[in-house]
């Protein structure tokens, strides 16, 4: 410090003193809260424009969106509706839908995958995991056969052109969606999938069937690993409906089967039931149905689950495009009445190893 300075600063007195200081505070507190300020105005600028990039990543306007909502339920009742619907609906012939897709894609969503024989981990011991996929325990099985891809629209036309089986509700007139030959075919209930499996000579798989095709012989959590990775699989509306069954090759099984997570959720032969050492409630194996039980709550529009006996629930496996990700382990077992039927419904056929 040179003399000046010291002689400056002797001269300033003691109230000089704080008064330079609380001009100094001040000025450092401005600073701090306009670099508040500042920083924040970049968060929301970089909030907004990620909103942006999610609105431009949506299926549909997000003005439209009260237009694309599903209530719980939608689609089920829908079903029932379109199932006491008697109007004859013209189907294509045999040879016409033979001619909708190339010979060589007609061998290929046609085929079959061996599963061998042997044990395999059923089920999870993780503890965020529901309770009735617990716990984990080991099975075995004979070998057979899978298809390697779920049912397809196309090929579910052929059951209609040769069974005259109602086509699904969201065939309109009798027609298969718009550039959907190759996506799975939805809106079909587990009795519509066990009716197609055997005019195919084939099954519905177990769910053990299926969860073992999936996991394959190392334990793993989804068809390719341990780690979800959202760009194998269609789950969660990150495309917003169905794909192409051959669309996600990285998303394969241990085995070559594909689709086993996400695109639709597929039903089994299983019934829904508790494994051995289960600690799952009862009451969630328990079948119940939306039901008004009083003239108060049908004026209110107002529903209850209601129990109903006589009927399980039926297995379904694998997540869909709607599903929450992890909803896609391969341990992960979810369940519906089996006249139920949905946009996100699917399944395929096993046959056995003779």
């Amino acid at each position: 410090m040179s003399i000046q300075s010291k002689y400056r600063q002797r001269k300033l007195s003691s109230s000089a003193r704080a008064k330079r200081k609380r001009f100094l505070l001040a000025t450092l507190i401005t600073c701090i809260t306009a670099a508040m300020v500042f920083g924040a105005a970049h968060v929301v600028k970089l909030g907004s424009n990620r909103m942006a990039d999610m609105r431009d990543r949506v299926t549909y306007n997000i003005k439209d969106m009260d237009k694309h909502i599903r209530a719980a339920g939608e689609d089920i009742l829908a079903h029932e509706q379109h199932e006491k619907n008697e109007t004859p609906v013209e189907t294509l012939s045999m040879g016409q839908v033979d001619a909708l897709v190339p010979a060589g894609k007609w061998s290929e969503i046609s085929k079959l995958v061996l599963i061998p024989e042997g044990n395999f981990f059923m089920g999870t011991n993780a503890q965020n995991a529901d309770p009735h996929d617990q716990p984990k325990h080991q099975r075995y099985l004979k070998a057979f056969y899978i298809d390697k891809y779920p049912v397809t629209n196309v090929q579910f036309a052929k059951f209609l052109a040769d069974t005259n089986h109602r086509p699904p509700l969201d065939w309109v007139n009798g027609k298969i969606p718009d550039k959907k030959l190759l996506h799975p075919v939805t809106m079909v209930t587990w009795f519509d999938a066990k009716d197609y499996c055997g005019w195919r000579g084939k099954r519905l798989p177990t769910e053990a069937e299926w969860e073992k095709a999936a996991r394959g012989y190392d334990d793993r959590r989804w068809p390719w690993g341990n780690n979800m990775d959202a760009e194998k699989l269609n789950t969660y509306y990150h495309v917003g409906s169905t794909t192409r069954v051959m669309s996600y090759s990285a998303g394969i099984s241990p085995y070559g089967v594909f689709d086993l997570a996400g695109n639709v959720s597929e039903w089994t032969e299983s019934d829904f039931a508790p494994y051995e050492g289960s600690t799952a409630l009862a009451d969630v194996f328990q079948p119940k149905v939306v039901m008004a039980t009083s003239q108060k709550d049908k004026a209110m529009n107002v529903a209850d689950l209601v129990p109903v006996e006589g009927v399980t629930y039926k297995v379904r496996r694998g997540g869909s495009w709607k599903s929450d990700p992890f909803s896609t382990s391969t341990y992960h077992r979810n369940f519906s009445l089996p006249h139920y039927a949905s946009d996100f419904y699917g399944f395929r056929c096993v046959k056995d190893k003779t």
